[in-house]
């Protein structure tokens, strides 16, 4: 086991020394004067020893690099360098915890006093990488483009049991992904916490923050990897994980037991553009010792085995994602549940994040049918299936299919996922889309789209995506499932998914502003969606229901003072965290793509978050789509003489009455008081008895189409 485990392991067990740290100083800096050794062969066996005899090597100024920004001293391409840096200690009685800052590309590896302390994207732990060993990927050093460098902290016994008082050594080996990488970097600092107020070292750096949330209102998520010290795009990497969440109004401390949970999990990097930002986003898999997957609860939330941990950073408010989710979780419609918390990987403070839900089929989350391999044939073929319109996986050439009309937009299998969904199931859904799609290209689409359109589901997706108006709106992670014909089988919108670039943070493409339609995005700006997303919504009677349900809304859960007060609710959670995130991930006031609007403060990104949201309701508020007095008409506003509906009220039966049929195709549409559809009926007798007896009591609107004109509107009550 890592060192780093035992050490969290030793901090549970140890009295609270941190609350005893006076002041930080710093020993050891980058640009000091370090002795150092080019890797084009194996140094000696002991060179990271204290007693190690390095007067032959070369001295320079630290930051050993390629001369590209980040570097003070530069050398000739390598796969590697070696360098040291001995320093005095005193009264080593005073030092409470140590942290070593590093800033590299692309690995390292480091020892105090002969001892390895640390390593990152390189072999093994215990064994020294060759000289001509490579890191696993390709690593970009942070500090140069305004970030802070990666921490490592040393406390309690294993810190007591390296240090001396005297002469220590720190020696520390760099390594590239390759020779002919086009740079390096080598940037370390060393500080120690005092516990009294002398002063024998030097000041630290104006970026310096201390790395691990002692103590928290918030609950604490700490993460080790076990087999190796860096985390991947792919494939997962085994670690534990402990979670410690002692209650709301709690203080949460890394000294307290694990309580919600302490365990196996495999983890990956996860995220596209996101993958950029140095703050990481993770998605994970709580798991059984032999590996298999193991549901549980996290946080309050349902049981289950896959989650993901969302790391805002472009989103300087942290509660983008938080408030989309809500508000479409208030609809009725499944979106995933979160809870804030704060992060610890690899004991490196990663700031405050998100625990979220990852999107998929269980009874849980997303309701829909199991699909299995077995389900090839029948009403079992027919659902569940989540698919999300998204970027093609190029390195996986059977993860989906693209449109057959422009802009030939990418439907990727989401579950049943690529690798394990048959042969008959993938020709029956894309079947199925593109029977949509062709559904909607035609003349008569408006006649046929609840053929294939959950209507009440895309009304409510647009209604939060519109909200938000973020610049990936129904074009990625545009997230859509089909149900198993026998529980309806039509096609449904959602769940909603990354918020992140909404709500006014974009500033490319698209304008940002809070007014103007993202479904018409296609018309304004160069953000492409499916050429359905425009023809469905205007559809009158989808319009008129948006209309309806927008009033319906906006009188209880997105009320403007409900919204803002959520976001307040939020932020007072945030209060003392956000100030550790920010000291870690030293952005605010800094413009990070694609920032639209860059605030000095916290309390200004949040502002700009309220201000931007109620002008948006505001604009949506004048400029909603529809009519939903179509829906509340007095009966008979449009009469005809061929007609007749009754009795009303009524009770359980309503009686169609025509005059005469001379082959008139005659449909008869009900609707709640919202404008939500309920169901549409044929009429094709002289006299039609509906059976009513499911619906509730309560008042009701209808709408006749003959010929695909409507020709009458009205309401009726069910007694």
């Amino acid at each position: 086991m890592k060192l780093i485990v035992t050490t969290i392991l030793l901090i549970i067990n140890s009295t609270i020394f941190a609350q005893s740290i006076n002041h930080w100083e710093t020993i050891i800096y980058n640009n000091d004067t370090w002795r150092y050794r080019i890797g084009n062969s194996e140094p000696p066996a002991d060179w990271m020893q204290t007693d190690f005899d390095a007067g032959q090597w070369a001295m320079g100024i630290g930051g050993f690099g390629y001369g590209d920004g980040d570097d003070n001293t530069q050398i000739t391409n390598t796969t590697s360098v070696y360098m040291r840096r001995t320093f005095q200690l005193v009264d080593t009685a005073a030092i409470e915890m140590a942290i070593l800052h590093s800033d590299y590309d692309d690995a390292f590896v480091a020892y105090l006093n002969g001892v390895e302390i640390t390593r990152r994207n390189i072999g093994t732990v215990g064994i020294p990488p060759a000289f001509d060993d490579t890191a696993y990927e390709y690593r970009e050093a942070e500090w140069y483009q305004g970030g802070v460098p990666e921490a490592f902290t040393l406390y309690g016994a294993s810190l007591r049991n390296l240090i001396k008082e005297g002469t220590n050594t720190l020696a520390i080996q760099v390594h590239n992904h390759d020779i002919g990488s086009s740079d390096m970097s080598s940037n370390f600092f060393f500080s120690v916490g005092i516990s009294d107020t002398s002063m024998n070292y030097g000041d630290t750096p104006n970026w310096f923050y201390t790395p691990t949330a002692i103590t928290s209102n918030l609950p604490l998520i700490i993460i080790n990897t076990t087999q190796t010290d860096e985390i991947y795009d792919e494939p997962r990497v085994p670690a534990h994980m402990g979670i410690i969440d002692n209650g709301t109004g709690q203080t949460n401390s890394i000294f307290d037991d694990f309580n919600g949970y302490d365990g196996r999990i495999a983890i990956e990097i996860r995220g596209a553009s996101s993958q950029t930002f140095a703050k990481k986003n993770y998605g994970f898999e709580t798991q059984l010792e032999d590996g298999e997957n193991n549901n549980v609860s996290l946080l309050g939330m349902p049981e289950e085995n896959d989650w993901i941990l969302h790391g805002p950073y472009a989103d300087k408010s942290l509660l983008r994602n938080v408030l989309a989710y809500h508000l479409a979780r208030t609809t009725g419609h499944y979106a995933p549940r979160t809870r804030l918390c704060e992060l610890i990987v690899n004991d490196d403070y990663r700031g405050v994040y998100i625990l979220t839900e990852r999107i998929k089929q269980d009874d849980n989350r997303l309701d829909i049918a199991n699909l299995k391999p077995e389900d090839i044939e029948g009403d079992e073929l027919t659902g569940g299936y989540i698919l999300q319109i998204d970027r093609d996986d190029e390195d996986n050439p059977n993860d989906g299919w693209y449109s057959g009309f422009p802009d030939w937009k990418f439907y990727a299998y989401d579950s049943p996922d690529y690798d394990v969904i048959q042969p008959e199931q993938r020709n029956y859904i894309r079947n199925y889309i593109n029977g949509f799609e062709q559904m909607m290209n035609a003349a008569d689409y408006e006649e046929n789209y609840r053929d294939y359109v959950d209507v009440d589901s895309w009304v409510d997706y647009f209604l939060v995506t519109e909200i938000g108006k973020h610049i990936d709106a129904y074009k990625l992670s545009f997230f859509m499932h089909k149900k198993k014909d026998s529980n309806g089988g039509k096609l449904h919108f959602g769940p909603i998914w990354d918020f992140n670039l909404g709500f006014g943070n974009f500033d490319f493409e698209c304008v940002p502003q809070p007014v103007g339609w993202a479904y018409q995005f296609n018309d304004f700006c160069n953000t492409p969606h499916p050429f359905w997303v425009e023809k469905l919504t205007e559809i009158p009677q989808v319009s008129h229901q948006i209309d309806c349900r927008w009033a319906q809304m906006r009188t209880g859960a997105w009320h403007t003072d409900s919204l803002i007060q959520l976001i307040d609710e939020n932020v007072e959670i945030l209060s003392e965290a956000q100030v550790r995130n920010f000291e870690r991930w030293q952005i605010l006031g800094t413009y990070v793509w694609p920032n639209n609007f860059v605030g000095q403060t916290y309390e200004e990104e949040v502002n700009f978050l309220k201000n931007w949201l109620i002008q948006r309701l505001n604009w949506m508020d004048a400029n909603m789509l529809g009519n939903c007095d179509f829906f509340v008409a007095n009966e008979n506003t449009l009469p005809i003489q061929n007609i007749n509906i009754y009795p009303n009220p009524i009770d359980n039966y309503l009686f169609i009455q025509l005059e005469n049929n001379n082959s008139v195709n005659t449909q008869f549409e009900l609707y709640d008081i919202t404008g939500k559809h309920i169901s549409t009926y044929s009429i094709e007798k002289l006299v039609n008895k509906i059976n009513l007896q499911n619906i509730p009591r309560g008042m009701y609107m209808y709408s006749v189409i003959q010929n695909d004109i409507r020709v009458n509107i009205g309401k009726i009550i069910k007694a």
